[in-house]
Order: structure tokens, then sequence, then C-alpha cells
């Protein structure tokens, strides 16, 4: 039997040509520093140190953010409170069908240094991996100084006399650090982070239920009036039916940005989490009912308490100053509250730019196992950080100074702009991976108990997922569209994103992988190469029985 390494090269060989990677992620990862059976020391490799319960509140963390706090408010402008309820249940609902897809896929064979752009070059092709992987490291990049020029402006509110270059400073510093720390340490914080949270939107949610019943202080009894005056829904940019239409379809899109990349949190935390096979489809499950409670939860709480023609909705003010929440509160006659939210604001951004840098840079460690980027980017220490990569990646953050002077801040909004449309194309990537995932298992008559996470909606749901976000990809600015309506620079925001993937998948065909075919055939897909090594992991991994489980046996005493 060959050596794993000699074995692995040869399938790859074979599934994609001459052209194919020379050293797979899974070769590359199923040693340890110390393994010495085929003549080599291993250089340090990345560590499981991520729990269940790290990875659970690190993708439900990643959902709860400005988007929620503040960025609900323009969306509740647009269509009206009951069509911001219809777009963020169905949002949550094609959410609910994509993280099936992620899990199937990823929960069989989680090998470390695994990321959904992984799994494309593994069951589709060298093309899409590469193109998916150099698109996931710059948009998690540059979303690190977006976040962290969000978290000045918020720092703002409270208008310290203070250089914004400090804050910025401090905020890079401590980000990357962390990102430096043994993964345990980053996914502690971020759990934290994660949390506090959680904690804010429980609290806000006993909030708006008690100013629904009892109304704030002096004030009445609110129930659904908002929903009456001004109205459920709005017209918007257009009068009549049509402006109804636009509206809605305006507020759909508007309800995708706080799903963004939440599902794919959980791909890029299983390369280095404890019993994976085991606990990713537990974070899975868990993952969908929290997104359906605070999400929806939020919404109707945020209808029920804040008008949608409130003018500071739209206004631009930064912080809590636009935040529906707030401004519901401060019409309850409750007074103080708005720097608590904005605090809360403050560690929201703080915490996804730390979880950016982590994806950005486990993006760029990933290829570089594959063969896709440079081999200095494998590096880690000998606690398992990807030292290089965490610092190549941390770079992007320095394009947070360009916001200091305003003429440079246009610059950084252009670079922002070139990923606007990365969460749409990251889904509809990995629905077909997930069905070419699907496709070969069958094919190859595996039994489908084999499967640690299943879904009973596959894989009719991947092709409705690809179908719709088709659709929402390409009327993602069709407002530019409209009377009166047109911007050369919105019309490049919405759009600039889509050739830039196409660049990319294309020069790897027309480079590296023009022999390439442009899909393995099924039966050539490898499904079983770093399984066995994922097995024995698992079984030598005490399971932890569930609180349920050990109440049963108490109480059974």
């Amino acid at each position: 039997m060959l050596p794993l390494h000699l074995d692995m090269a040869a399938t790859l060989e074979n599934l994609g040509g001459s052209n194919a990677p020379e050293k797979s992620i899974v070769q590359s990862t199923a040693h340890s520093t110390s393994d010495t059976s085929n003549g080599e020391i291993q250089e340090p490799m990345t560590k499981r140190g991520l729990k269940s319960r790290h990875a659970q509140l690190i993708a439900l963390g990643g959902t709860i953010g400005t988007a929620l706090f503040v960025g609900s408010g323009v969306t509740l402008a647009k269509g009206g409170p009951a069509f911001m309820l219809v777009a963020y249940i169905l949002m949550s609902g094609l959410v609910y069908m994509i993280v099936g897809s992620i899990m199937m896929t990823a929960s069989y064979l989680p090998v470390k240094g695994a990321t959904p752009a992984y799994f494309a070059t593994r069951y589709v092709s060298p093309s899409l991996g590469w193109a998916l992987g150099w698109y996931y490291w710059y948009a998690f990049g540059i979303f690190v100084p977006y976040e962290i020029t969000a978290s000045t402006l918020i720092i703002d509110f409270w208008n310290p006399p203070v250089n914004p270059a400090v804050w910025i400073t401090i905020m890079l510093v401590v980000i990357v650090v962390l990102n430096l720390l043994p993964v345990s340490v980053y996914g502690e914080t971020e759990f934290y982070f994660a949390s506090l949270k959680v904690i804010t939107i429980i609290g806000l949610l006993i909030l708006s239920f008690v100013i629904f019943w009892w109304g704030g202080p002096g004030n009445p009894r609110l129930g659904f009036y908002y929903w009456k005056d001004p109205g459920a829904v709005n017209p918007y940019i257009l009068e009549g039916s049509a402006g109804y239409a636009v509206s809605f379809w305006s507020t759909l899109i508007s309800a995708l940005l706080p799903f963004s990349f939440a599902p794919e949190m959980l791909v890029f935390c299983c390369g280095e989490m404890k019993s994976p096979r085991r606990n990713l489809p537990r974070a899975a499950k868990s993952f969908i009912v929290r997104i359906l409670v605070f999400y929806i939860g939020s919404v109707i709480a945020i209808g029920v308490i804040c008008p949608s023609n409130e003018k500071e909705l739209t206004n631009g003010t930064s912080g809590a100053g636009s935040s529906p929440f707030v401004l519901g509160i401060k019409r309850a006659g409750i007074k103080g509250l708005d720097s608590v939210i904005n605090a809360a604001i403050l560690t929201s951004a703080w915490s996804a730019g730390n979880a950016f840098i982590f994806q950005s840079s486990r993006s760029l460690y990933s290829m570089a196992l594959n063969g896709q980027a440079p081999k200095i980017f494998t590096k880690c220490t000998k606690k398992g950080v990807p030292y290089v990569a965490v610092l190549a990646s941390s770079a992007f953050s320095l394009l947070a100074y360009l916001n200091v002077n305003s003429k440079a801040g246009e610059v950084f909004s252009w670079f922002v702009n070139l990923v606007n449309t990365a969460a749409f194309i990251s889904w509809i990537c990995c629905a077909i991976t997930s069905i070419r995932f699907q496709s070969a298992f069958a094919a190859q008559g595996l039994p489908r108990e084999d499967l640690p996470y299943t879904s009973w909606l596959q894989p009719w749901s991947s092709y409705v997922c690809i179908g719709i976000f088709t659709v929402l990809c390409l009327i993602n600015g069709f407002e530019v569209f409209l009377p009166s309506s047109w911007s050369v620079s919105s019309f490049f925001s919405a759009y600039i994103g889509i050739p830039i993937f196409f660049i990319l998948y294309f020069g790897h065909r027309l480079t590296a992988g023009r022999s390439d075919a442009w899909c393995y055939p099924l039966h050539d897909i490898d499904l079983t190469t770093g399984l066995e090594d994922l097995k024995a992991e698992e079984e030598s991994t005490p399971q932890k029985p569930s609180l349920l489980s050990r109440l049963r046996h108490r109480f059974s005493r």
C-alpha cells in the first residue's frame, strides 16, 4: 500500500490532470509534528482547540452585529414592518437550506485546513476552489478594516478628543494579537464577545415586550400601533403598486446582510474543532434555531417599537444614533440606554473584525496546503497558529488608516465595493459543491448512514439556493436602473464583484487548468482519503454526555 502522501498525490493527478495540486490538504494534515513514518519530520500544523460551544457562538456571533443593530433601520424604512418581517423569514429559510448544503459536505470530511474552497477543489474542480479561495481571502481581509472603521465611527458617538488613528491602532493591535495566540484563546474570546451580543439582544427583546404591553414611562401601551400608522408596508422610489414591488425586492436584498458568511464560519472552524464529525452537526442544528429566534424576534420587536417613517433611520448617523432599537426606546421615554447599546454595537464590530482575520488567514493557509498559494503560508507556531498567513491577512487592516482622510476614504470604499456580492457568490458555489458531493456519494454506492449530517430537503434545496441566489445576485443593484436613480458608482458597487470572481475562475482555467474537466467525474471524486484518520480520532476522544443525558442519569438513581 502506498504511503498516504503518495497515494493522495496520485489520486489528485488522476482527478485534476497534470495541473492538479502537488499536495492536498488531507495528506498535509494527516500527520502530527513528530510523525516520521515517511522519513520526514513534519512541520507544526494547526491544532484542534475549538470546542463545540466555541463554534456555535462564533457562528452565531458573526450573524449578530452592526447589520442587525443599526443596518436593520434602513431595511425598516424601505419596506415597513410587514415587508421587513416577510423578507427576514424568507432569508432565514434560505439560510436554513444553505446550512444544510454546507453541513452535509463539511461534516463528512472536516480535515485540518478545511474551508468551503477546499471542498470545492476536492469535489468540483481546482479552478472553482482556486477562485473561491482567493475571493474569500480578499473578501474577509477587506472586511477587517471595514469593521475597524465602523468601530471608530461608533466611538465618535461619545465625542472623545482623540484622533481616530489612535483607536484604529489600538483595535488593530488587539485583534492581530488575538489571532496570533492559540486557537483556543481565540475561541474563548469570541465566545464571550458573542455571549455579550446574545445577552444584549435578549435584553432588547424583553424591553420591547414590555413596551408592547405596558408602554414606557408616561407613554401608553403600543401594541401594533406603528403597523397602522404610518402603515405595515411602504412604497419605495416609485409610487403605487410599482413602488410596493420595488420596496419588497429592495427589502429582501437588504435582509441578506445580517446573514452574510454566517454558515461558512462553521466550516472555517471545523478544521480546528475538537471531534468535528460529532460537534459540527450539533453546532449547525443549534445555529439554525438561534438564528430564527434572534432574527425573527428582533425584526418583530423593531416593527413594534419604531415607526418606519422615523427620519433618523436613514440620516446616516453612526452607532446607536440610527438604531431602530434605540430610536424606539427613546420614543418610549426611556433615557440613558443609547450609550449601553452603542457599547454593544462597538463590541460587535470589534468581534467581527477579529473573526474576519481568522477566516481570511485560514483561507490562505488552506490554499497553501493545497498547492494553490505559496508554501510559506503553511508555517505554524508550535501551538498550531499559521502565523505567516495571519500576518499576511492582517496587512489589509492597514487600509483602515485611509479613512482618517476623507478623500482617501473614497478609495477605501472602492476596495470594499469589490466584494459586495461575495455572500451570494459564496453560497452559490457552496450549493454547487454540495450537489457534486451528494451525487458522488450516491454514484459510488456509499451508505447514507455514514453522513454525520443529513437534511430531508437535500439535494433539491441546493438547486433552489443556486437559482434564488443567482437571481438576487443579478438584481442586487436593480435600483440604479429605476427612473432618476442612475449612478455609475452605485452600478459598479453592486456588480463589480461578479466579473472579478469570473476573472479569477477563468484565469485559472486558461493557465493552470486548461486540460482539466469542468468538474470531476462522479466516480473519480475522492470520498475516502482522510476519513479513517478522522474516525479514529473521533473514537479516541471521549464523548461528553449531553445535559439531558446527565439529568436523566441523576434522576434514575
